[in-house]
């Protein structure tokens, strides 16, 4: 999967379940902020990515997650070694 498909979709499950604005999903902005995070959010978040990507999302993981990049970033790495197994 290309880098560009795996942002596209992230962005697309995003604008889906958390009801953002597509425009507002610039790499640089604050994920909690945009997207409105709260505790449970963030499971919805962990679910989303792993039904999208199949991959297993570890919570402690997230903690350095701060930005759309970031989270753009984790995806990439994760999908792209999943891929190579």
């Amino acid at each position: 999967m290309k880098i560009e498909e795996i942002i596209n979709r992230i962005n697309a499950f995003l604008v889906e379940e958390f009801e953002v604005d597509a425009e507002k999903i610039v790499p640089d902005a604050n994920l909690k902020d945009t997207l409105q995070l709260d505790s449970l959010d963030y499971i919805d978040l962990v679910v989303a990515i792993e039904s999208n990507f199949a991959f297993k999302v570890k919570p402690e993981d997230f903690t350095g997650i701060t930005t759309f990049q970031d989270l753009y970033d984790y995806v990439i790495v994760h999908k792209q070694s999943k891929e190579l197994v």
